[in-house]
C-alpha cells in the first residue's frame, strides 16, 4: 500500500469558474446612528438552586419504607451473627462494629407507624447488645 503525502503526485485540478450574477448588490443602511438598545431582561428561575436541592430531598414513601425494611433486615442479620458468635464462644470484633454501624441507620423514620415501632424494638436490642459488649 502506498501513501502519498501532501506533495504527492495527485493531479492538480483547475478551480471551476465562478459565475457572477449581475442583479444583486450589497449595501448598508444610510443611517450611521446607533440603534437604541433594549433593556436587559433578567432570566427568571423557577425557584433557584434551593428549590432544586429541596426537590432532591423529597422521597417517595414507598422508597423510604423499602429502605427502612432493608436496614431492619441488616440489623437482624447482624444480631443473628452475634448470636452465633455467642453460641460458638468466640465473638468477632467486626460483628460488634457492624452492629454499631447498623444502629446508626435505624434512627430514620419510615413513615409507617407499625414499621417504626418494630425498628425501634430492633434498635433497642442492638443498643442492649452493644452495651453488654461495652461499646457506646
Amino acid at each position: 500500500m502506498r501513501v502519498n503525502g501532501p506533495n504527492g503526485t495527485a493531479a492538480a485540478t483547475r478551480p471551476a469558474a465562478t459565475r457572477r450574477s449581475a442583479g444583486g448588490t450589497f449595501s448598508l443602511a444610510d443611517t450611521n446612528a446607533p440603534q437604541p438598545q433594549a433593556a436587559a431582561v433578567a432570566l427568571r428561575t423557577l425557584g433557584g438552586i434551593d428549590a432544586l436541592i429541596a426537590l432532591q430531598g423529597i422521597e417517595d414513601p414507598v422508597e423510604r419504607r423499602r429502605r427502612a425494611v432493608k436496614q431492619g433486615a441488616r440489623a437482624l442479620d447482624a444480631l443473628d451473627e452475634l448470636k452465633l458468635g455467642l453460641l460458638s464462644g468466640s465473638i468477632d470484633q467486626s460483628i460488634l462494629l457492624q452492629l454499631k454501624a447498623v444502629a446508626a441507620d435505624l434512627k430514620e423514620s419510615s413513615g409507617d407507624d407499625g414499621l417504626d415501632r418494630l425498628l425501634g424494638e430492633i434498635d433497642l436490642r442492638v443498643a442492649v447488645e452493644l452495651a453488654k459488649a461495652g461499646i457506646n
